[in-house]
């Protein structure tokens, strides 16, 4: 699957020119295994849905060139991650957080994230007329939004966002991504115990408390909230900011328009598509898809990126517009494994780019746009840092 991107929101010309045929044969590496690929919007709903084509911990080939992607032939998945795992195990496991993260309690939760972002802009206006957004606003607001649903520190948090960017640094060997891994299987681990003898109003003390989970599934449940729970969300904070500070006519009729904010947080869901790294898939029996015939045992994976550039399913899907009918993107997945905390990460972008805009009404770049380093070897897209000012 092409990787390297020419500009910094679009997914790399490489990839976008396959588009005309929505699936086809891939070569994977190491190994050159072929397999497929699949661009076209409709094709990867397809596939998504589909309980032909499965996840698991058995991946170990990588659908891009990038050295270490996938490739372990040891790979361990802590018990409990229930993110490679496929039903019923999947289902049982997922299960148990569903509840929590339903819309309706996510909205309750609206208030508390308003008091977040509150506090972090405050923060900002105090230290004075500029901040490394990303530091200072990004990455903390979902972060101590997941840390205070989780009951884990948030005086931890540098060993927790350390070890998170390490497993989602592909330029990294396999052997440190596998260690950080471990690191934070076991620091969220170690939390249980605790949860079980003193328990707290959080979710790792209700998860302890389940008869059903053995303490390394209730680890590996947190650990999979945790690390979904504010890097993508951090990661939208800020390549959204950019994104909406380089096109100035989207951002000016959004702060016209206040009512936009939540087509625009789905606009910029589909446009950036941070999640790129490809939704693997395993054919657990032979299938067609599109008149072409999968066989079992081939890999599959899904250019999400691209899927929502498919200009079959949305009109001029490589311009930003905040105005747009969205529905049936990709961002957050398809199907059984469709993000379980997509609802959380909506109420905290909704709520955190409305105060952002209102609080700063001449927030502009501190620095010229190419100095921005991008996260380009990263599971999930975004910046490093973005310096603004007021």
């Amino acid at each position: 699957m092409p990787y390297h991107r020419e500009t910094r929101h679009d997914p790399p010309a490489a990839l976008m020119a396959l588009q005309e045929r929505p699936l086809r044969r891939m070569t994977y590496y190491p190994d050159g295994a072929e397999g497929w690929l699949v661009t076209g919007h409709a094709a990867s709903r397809k596939v998504l849905a589909d309980p032909r084509f499965v996840t698991g911990e058995q991946f170990v080939r990588s659908p891009t060139d990038q050295p270490h992607f996938f490739v372990s032939s040891s790979r361990h998945v802590p018990p409990g991650f229930f993110f490679f795992f496929d039903p019923p195990e999947h289902t049982r496991l997922r299960r148990k957080v569903t509840g929590v993260f339903t819309l309706k309690r996510m909205n309750e939760l609206g208030d508390r994230v308003a008091d977040i972002v509150d506090e972090r802009i405050a923060a900002m206006k105090a230290a004075g007329n500029a901040a490394d957004l990303v530091r200072e606003f990004a990455l903390p607001v979902p972060s101590l939004v997941i840390c205070e649903m989780l009951g884990v520190p948030y005086a931890d948090r540098d060993h927790f966002q350390r070890t998170s960017s390490d497993i989602f640094d592909q330029a990294l060997p396999i052997e440190r991504r596998d260690e950080a891994g471990a690191e934070l299987f076991g620091y969220v681990l170690g939390l249980v115990p605790a949860k079980r003898s003193d328990p707290e109003d959080d979710l790792l003390s209700s998860l302890a408390a389940d008869p059903d989970l053995t303490d390394e599934e209730v680890g590996g449940i947190g650990m999979i909230l945790l690390l979904a729970g504010h890097e993508t969300t951090a990661n939208m904070f800020g390549l959204g900011t950019l994104a909406l500070l380089e096109h100035p006519d989207e951002l000016a009729r959004l702060r016209a328009e206040p009512g936009l904010m939540t087509g625009a947080v789905e606009e910029l869901l589909r446009f950036l598509t941070v999640a790129h790294a490809g939704m693997m898939r395993i054919v657990k029996e032979d299938a067609e898809i599109d008149g072409h015939l999968l066989r079992a045992g081939e890999y599959l994976t899904v250019a999400p990126h691209a899927a929502n550039r498919d200009p079959a399913r949305f009109e001029r899907p490589g311009e930003l517009d905040l105005g747009r009918n969205t529905q049936g993107h990709i961002a957050f997945g398809h199907g059984v494994h469709q993000c379980v905390g997509q609802q959380l990460a909506r109420v905290e972008m909704r709520i955190g780019f409305a105060k952002l805009l209102e609080a700063f009404p001449d927030l502009r770049l501190a620095v010229p746009p190419e100095e921005i380093a991008l996260r380009t070897d990263m599971f999930i897209y975004g910046v490093d840092s973005l310096p603004v000012s007021w």
